[in-house]
């Protein structure tokens, strides 16, 4: 992967000045005028995330937007504009997301909203979006339908969907020996994409292979106990997991103690990210197949910078929540540049195609569907020392698993 990245003194691969002439449209850093006239008046991000209900994600999140949002300020922000970044808590609702964004617009005015976790939230932010006509760059929100059925001309997004991480996950498991399998995912809109794609993609591939049963907790209230003896019951050859956070560490305590995992194959998405096996620590089950992130383990030149800066500025390992974060920054300097300013029609045209750097490498937003081509890692979970981990691990392009785009035509209507 190439490294278009600078480090400061205790700094993050952030946008260089060559990056940032590379992607502005010819001749606009060369205006001087121009950068006068608009130096005193910052741009303005108005951010929006689950401080609150989801700290395991948002904690190492915000450290990487940060970080990475003083460094482009050092190197004189955008076009001679300082950047700001305006954050506001939504509690993990999309409520309290309609609310802070109402706020971020007509109280902060600010150019571009961002952000989000939860999906049923960024769906309620973009469609706000759509309402005002304010480009929204979602950061975690994996559900498809952000770029898909519901996508629209002002909503870009970072992270690889729900599609994309269970096409990632069903090359692997399509070679494992389980014929049978039950699934466990939240009940909204997030878990109820991960099991449609996750059942369609293998059963399009092994026709052999059966579901037998599914479980639908709601988010943050499991009874992990009764989910994990229900799953038990049937006798699944495997099982698909697609929950997180503290629903996860319930869910895999009752497992252990029950056996339910003994002799039993599970395929897990989104569980290898640091943030979980953290929480898994000694309770990490070993052998399931995962998507996640190996903070440390990867020597890709990109992400052993991004994690040596990372770790001389805070004392603690990134994890995928930092990578998010850190991207949503140069995503949004990248996309600015290139559309020529923060007018938002011309960013709701100009971010497409629009290439930036990640700790994963280069990037782009597809002009197709807003999607970017950031993807992720998949292997298998691994305790050592009381840790959680990933081994056999290898990373997977996100515009290698994204579907053709005579499909996503047809997914995402007038695109």
């Amino acid at each position: 992967m190439s490294q278009p990245g600078r480090v400061g003194e205790a700094g993050v691969m952030v946008l260089s000045r060559r990056t940032l002439l590379a992607a502005a449209p010819a001749g606009l850093l060369a205006r001087p005028a121009l950068v006068r006239a608009q130096s005193s008046t910052p741009i303005r991000i108005g951010e929006i995330n689950s401080y609150t209900s989801q700290p395991d994600f948002t904690r190492s999140y915000r450290k990487g937007w940060e970080l990475a949002l003083s460094h482009l300020n050092d190197l004189g922000g955008l076009n001679g504009r300082k950047v700001e970044i305006v954050s506001r808590d939504d509690g993990g609702t999309p409520e309290g997301a309609l609310r802070a964004a109402a706020e971020l617009v007509h109280d902060d005015k600010v150019d571009v909203l961002a952000g989000g976790y939860l999906s049923n939230v960024g769906l309620a932010i973009s469609a706000y979006a759509l309402q005002q006509k304010k480009l929204y760059i979602a950061g975690e929100p994996l559900t498809d339908a952000l770029v898909w059925e519901k996508g629209n001309r002002y909503t870009y997004r970072i992270r690889p969907s729900t599609f994309m991480q269970a096409a990632m996950l069903v090359e692997t498991a399509l070679t494992l020996p389980a014929k049978t399998y039950a699934t466990v995912a939240p009940n909204y809109e997030y878990g109820q994409s991960a099991v449609k794609w996750f059942r369609q993609l293998m059963s399009a591939r092994r026709p052999d292979v059966r579901f037998v049963g599914e479980q639908w907790p709601a988010l943050g209230h499991i009874d992990a106990g009764a989910i994990a003896g229900a799953l038990g019951q049937g006798a699944p050859d495997a099982i698909f997991c697609a929950l997180f956070g503290t629903d996860l560490q319930a869910f895999v305590r009752q497992g252990n103690t029950r056996g339910l995992f003994d002799n039993r194959l599970v395929v897990s998405m989104l569980t290898g990210e640091p943030e979980y096996l953290n929480l898994l620590g000694d309770e990490t089950p070993s052998g399931w197949l995962v998507t996640g992130y190996p903070e440390s383990l990867s020597d890709e030149p990109d992400n052993k910078q991004f994690v040596l800066d990372y770790t001389l500025q805070y004392h603690e390992a990134p994890t995928m929540g930092a990578v998010v974060g850190v991207s949503l920054v140069n995503a949004i300097a990248s996309g600015v540049l290139k559309s020529g300013g923060t007018d938002s029609e011309k960013m709701a045209d100009g971010f497409a195609d629009a290439t930036f750097p990640t700790p994963f490498g280069v990037c782009r937003f597809r002009a197709i569907d807003h999607q970017s081509t950031l993807g992720t890692y998949v292997g298998r979970t691994t305790k050592q020392n009381g840790h959680g981990g990933m081994v056999d691990w290898g990373y997977v392009n996100g515009e290698a698993v994204m579907p053709p785009d005579d499909v996503v035509r047809k997914l995402r209507p007038g695109s």
